[in-house]
């Protein structure tokens, strides 16, 4: 399998890391005092945003970042 390039730079890495993380943990902690579905879908969605947040940055990989790049090498 073959590594993604890094496309991120290491402040933004470093940034969605913290970010995500944060997002993640605010998530779960909110989580735990749900009040209704509309909230809970919300919360678990805050969580999904966050670990992308986080795998992004670890990987130093986005995927939108690639594919607009090759949007406008194209245009």
């Amino acid at each position: 399998m073959k590594r993604p390039s890094v496309n991120i730079t290491a402040a933004e890495r470093r940034g969605r890391i913290v970010l995500g993380l944060a997002a993640v943990v605010v998530g779960l902690v909110l989580l735990t005092s749900v009040g209704g579905a509309v909230g809970a879908v919300l919360e678990v969605l805050l969580v999904a945003a966050g670990l992308d947040m986080f795998v992004t940055g670890a990987l130093g990989h986005c995927p939108l970042y690639a594919k607009l790049s090759r949007a406008t090498m194209m245009a």
